[in-house]
């Protein structure tokens, strides 16, 4: 078999410098940030229940479609320091309005409150395009799955430690979770303004694709168009003569049409679907299934996104050892229907449901992050766009904003299915859709799979 650059040159981490560091640093806990202000309105569900309407199931609310699609684009136009920090300062000041300025007034108005949800998730939607463009700006190929792997952990961290920050404060009032949460992301904002590097062009260093000319497999991407790999032209560019010509941002129909970025964004709606479902029903239903404390529900359901960093990480690390990605996912994620059966038939007991949480967490989430960074990052910088940094945020946003519309449907979806059938059949529709994740990327499993074959009997025979 054939190892990637990152077994042939040493260690891949021995590349960096630390702008490198400072970068992943800083993208990591600003998303992260972003996420822990999300997960508070999922923290303090039950809280807001009680205290917005006379019934314990609070339909008021539901996670709205997020703007990705526009801030995408949005980030490719732009410097992507400014868009992220503005995101984060005003999305910072939305949730501080939303949960404790109308609380402390003792003002409360369902069309309000959806309106600034509304804002708010149009705000936070700046968030991950920017990271990943900027991420894919830093970090070539070479090692990406096992880098970006690790840094998608952001989202995980950012539940983790949402949690952790709602659940300390949640005794004094619901408010102040979105207080403390709200602080802590604008002092974020602020510190990726004056501290964040977009790019090393920035400050004098070769992009990525000048380095990675010098990398022996360089040209051969993880994800093409051609049918035939073996028929990949490795001096393919967009080229005029001698000269190279710098690819502007491309339209959201270009992006489209990339190879790839279809079937991996109809998926993603499916997975984050699942996954988002977990995100902001979890705590309320060990609350509401087993009658357990909403703190305890709140610290309970870390386990899913501890098992989802490990899962992202290690699935990212298999990945770059094969230099496929679909055959990975393909796995995972007939694991993940098994640990959705258990996970469903869950007794009463924390230790055992936080296992069985941790292992669902591992096979759903790590699959997740994967298409979300890894992938979206191998998308928007194929070969058929060479040359072009402006088209990573826009193919990050499609992929990402086909699956908020998937999350944002689901969560009303699941309270449809919850009050009507029972939470049996809401892990029933996981269920399908993990499988649905599956069969729109099937072409590429059996396309990348044939590969992965062919290579190991063309080594066998050259023995």
């Amino acid at each position: 078999m054939a190892w990637p650059n990152i077994f042939q040159r040493g260690t891949l981490f021995s590349r960096f410098s630390h702008h490198h560091v400072v970068v992943f640093l800083l993208t990591f806990f600003s998303y992260s940030l972003l996420h822990a202000s999300r997960k508070t309105f999922s923290n303090v569900k039950v809280s807001i229940s009680k205290q917005w309407t006379p019934s314990a199931f609070n339909k008021s609310i539901r996670l709205p479609v997020e703007g990705l699609f526009i801030s995408g684009i949005v980030g490719d136009r732009l410097n992507l320091r400014w868009v992220l920090s503005f995101g984060m300062c005003s999305s910072a000041l939305v949730v501080y309005v939303f949960g404790t300025v109308t609380e402390w007034l003792r003002f409360y108005n369902k069309g309000f409150y959806c309106c600034l949800w509304i804002v708010n998730g149009l705000l936070q939607s700046t968030g991950w395009p920017c990271v990943v463009a900027v991420m894919g700006n830093w970090f070539g190929k070479a090692g990406r799955g096992v880098v970006f792997g690790l840094w998608s952990a952001c989202a995980s961290v950012g539940n983790i430690l949402g949690a952790c920050l709602a659940s300390s404060v949640l005794q004094y009032g619901y408010e102040y979770a979105f207080l403390v949460t709200a602080a802590v992301q604008f002092a974020g904002g602020i510190v990726i303004f004056f501290g964040l590097l977009v790019s090393p062009e920035e400050i004098g260093l070769p992009g990525i694709e000048a380095g990675e000319h010098f990398e022996e497999d360089s040209h051969r991407p993880l994800i093409n168009g051609a049918e035939n790999e073996d028929e990949y032209e490795p001096n393919y560019s967009i080229q005029e003569g001698s000269a190279v010509t710098q690819v502007k941002a491309i339209s959201f129909y270009q992006a489209c049409c990339l190879p790839g970025v279809i079937p991996y964004s109809l998926a993603y709606a499916c997975l984050k679907l699942v996954n988002y479902s977990f995100f902001f029903w979890l705590p309320f239903y060990l609350s509401n299934n087993f009658g357990w404390k909403e703190a305890e529900a709140d610290k309970l359901s870390i386990w899913y996104d501890v098992g989802g960093i490990i899962g992202g990480t290690l699935q990212g690390f298999i990945s770059d050892i094969l230099q496929k990605r679909a055959p990975v996912l393909a796995l995972s994620l007939l694991l993940a229907v098994g640990s959705l059966v258990g996970y469903s038939r869950s007794p009463n007991d924390k230790s055992i449901n936080a296992l069985l949480m941790a292992v669902t967490g591992f096979f759903i989430g790590g699959p997740s992050n994967m298409i979300s960074s890894a992938i979206s990052a191998d998308l928007g910088r194929q070969e058929l766009i060479q040359g072009s940094s402006e088209a990573l945020a826009t193919v990050t946003g499609i992929v990402d904003g086909t699956g908020s519309i998937g999350a944002a449907v689901g969560q009303y979806l699941v309270s449809l299915i919850q009050d009507n059938l029972g939470w049996m059949w809401v892990f029933y529709f996981f269920i399908l859709m993990t499988s649905c994740t599956i069969l729109f990327i099937s072409p590429l499993i059996v396309r990348e799979t044939c590969y992965l074959m062919q290579r190991r009997q063309a080594h066998v025979l050259s023995e």
